[in-house]
């Protein structure tokens, strides 16, 4: 035998068995990402072939296992992870949408302190950087006078446009400030956008399941929705949108692109490329909400749609909600060919948007600290995301199954058999435990055996809420 073929097959033998020790021991979490290809190389003094054998050796033996875009990550303990969802079927005519009661009942019980808050997608406030923003909110009054107290009418104030255009380079978007549109929030920042292209009684296609925000949006407005099916990995089907714009008037698409919510879906970036493309060749718009898709657990940025836009019909909209502050309420838009239309729109409805938010903002982007924040964010959401799935993997009967993100912190889940969510929401609270009933996600009752999971917390009081929810879900199933 080749001697030099010898001792390059003892080496990633070598590197995996050490690697496989690390996560025996613990150094290596489930849900840990490894360190990249090239990182390993550098560290460990091999070729980048021998960390690829390695790598492979060690996801052979369903220790870890890689995700696209993203990197490899130490698989859940003990047994094989629990099977995604299938691709949501929703049907093929346009609804009305009517889900506001419900929706509103989860909203209050959000407020309340005295339950385990697994229902509304809210960031962990343990990582905020609440301190810092509350320092220069204080520099703020301080020493602001009487321009802290001025509107900062459409399209808001200039030096947060600023920062918004140069960070939207790094998800592969040259704007100018002059292109940005200050909000609050991004919930405004779809309502705007549709208001801007759409009339009572439009049909728009939607991701499905999708966030109920923007249905309880379409629901104000009169608006149909035309339900997609969706994978749980790769977002929206472009052959069921292709088939639906054939056989109806469509007056504009709406996706959460990065991570969406429930489902925790990323558009591949050539597939954000072919659904840009399809809508230009319709002239239909296309509103694309990237509010969490700075949370992203893989090594870069994903691109946005808005990236491979040409013709001005991509609305790209954000906030800065789920990882800064949810109560600044701040959030922007970049409508694209509707800009006038939309300012317009903004200053009408609200006139402008808390001004010391925008401020604060504003400086926190220039201090330089954003990016550090983000980091850290990102470790823990990964590291959160992973041990609640394992904890419904542990807890929760046979043929429950759950999606993998690659961010944000939303686990959408599907119970066993017909098992009904909205049962399970009215037992967890008698428990003390809230969650979001799959009712909400859709205008159709197609998730009615679907929770979602705010997997942004993970201590002992989530664990303990997991498996009483499991036990729960083990009653209402007969199992």
């Amino acid at each position: 035998m080749n001697t030099s073929s010898t001792s390059k097959t003892l080496r990633y033998q070598e590197l995996a068995g050490r690697l496989a020790d690390l996560i025996r021991q613990g150094t290596y979490l489930p849900g840990d990402r490894l360190p990249s290809v090239r990182q390993m190389s550098q560290q460990q003094g091999v070729s980048i072939s021998t960390v690829l054998q390695a790598y492979l050796l060690l996801e052979n033996r369903a220790m870890i296992e890689p995700r696209p875009q993203s990197g490899y990550y130490v698989c859940a303990r003990g047994q094989d992870q629990l099977p995604e969802p299938e691709m949501s079927s929703p049907g093929r005519d346009p609804s009305q949408v009517s889900l506001h009661e419900l929706v509103m009942m989860l909203m209050r019980d959000s407020n309340n302190r005295s339950l385990v808050q697994l229902g509304a997608a809210l960031p962990n406030p343990d990582f905020l950087p609440l301190r810092k923003i509350n320092q220069i909110i204080s520099e703020i009054a301080r020493n602001s006078g009487v321009s802290a107290h001025e509107y900062q009418f459409p399209p808001g104030l200039e030096a947060l446009r600023m920062q918004i255009a140069q960070r939207a380079v790094l998800s592969g978007c040259s704007l100018s400030p002059a292109d940005i549109l200050i909000t609050s929030g991004a919930v405004e920042a779809v309502d705007l956008c549709l208001l801007a292209v759409c009339r009572p009684g439009d049909i728009v296609a939607i991701e499905s399941p999708i966030y109920f925000g923007t249905l309880q949006t379409l629901e104000v407005h009169g608006i149909r929705a035309l339900e997609i099916p969706t994978h749980p990995r790769d977002g929206i089907s472009l052959g069921a949108l292709e088939f639906a714009i054939e056989h109806n008037p469509i007056r504009a698409v709406v996706v959460i692109s990065n991570f969406n919510n429930p489902l925790g879906s990323q558009i591949p970036d050539d597939r954000k490329r072919e659904l840009v493309e399809l809508l230009a060749r319709h002239d239909i718009p296309l509103i694309e909400n990237d509010v969490s898709g700075e949370i992203y657990f893989g090594e870069k940025r994903p691109l946005v749609c808005k990236s491979f836009d040409k013709k001005g019909l991509v609305m790209l909209v954000s906030s800065f909600s789920k990882d800064i502050s949810p109560g600044l309420r701040v959030g922007w838009a970049v409508p694209g060919r509707f800009q006038a239309q939309v300012e317009w729109l903004k200053f009408t409805l609200s006139a402008s948007s808390p001004t010391v938010s925008q401020m604060a903002l504003a400086q926190f982007l220039e201090s330089g600290g954003y990016d550090h924040h983000l980091r850290r964010i990102r470790r823990e959401y990964a590291r959160n995301v992973e041990l609640m799935s394992g904890a419904v993997m542990r807890h929760f009967p046979a043929g429950t199954r759950v999606t993998r993100p690659a961010g944000g912190f939303v686990l959408w889940v599907q119970l066993p058999g017909q098992v009904d969510s909205l049962e399970l929401y009215k037992l967890g609270m008698a428990g003390g435990i809230t969650l979001a009933p799959g009712h909400v996600f859709s205008v159709t009752q197609q998730f009615s055996n679907f929770i979602r999971l705010n997997a942004a917390a993970f201590n002992y009081a989530t664990e303990r809420a997991i498996e009483q929810l499991g036990e729960m879900t083990r009653a209402l199933s007969g199992s």
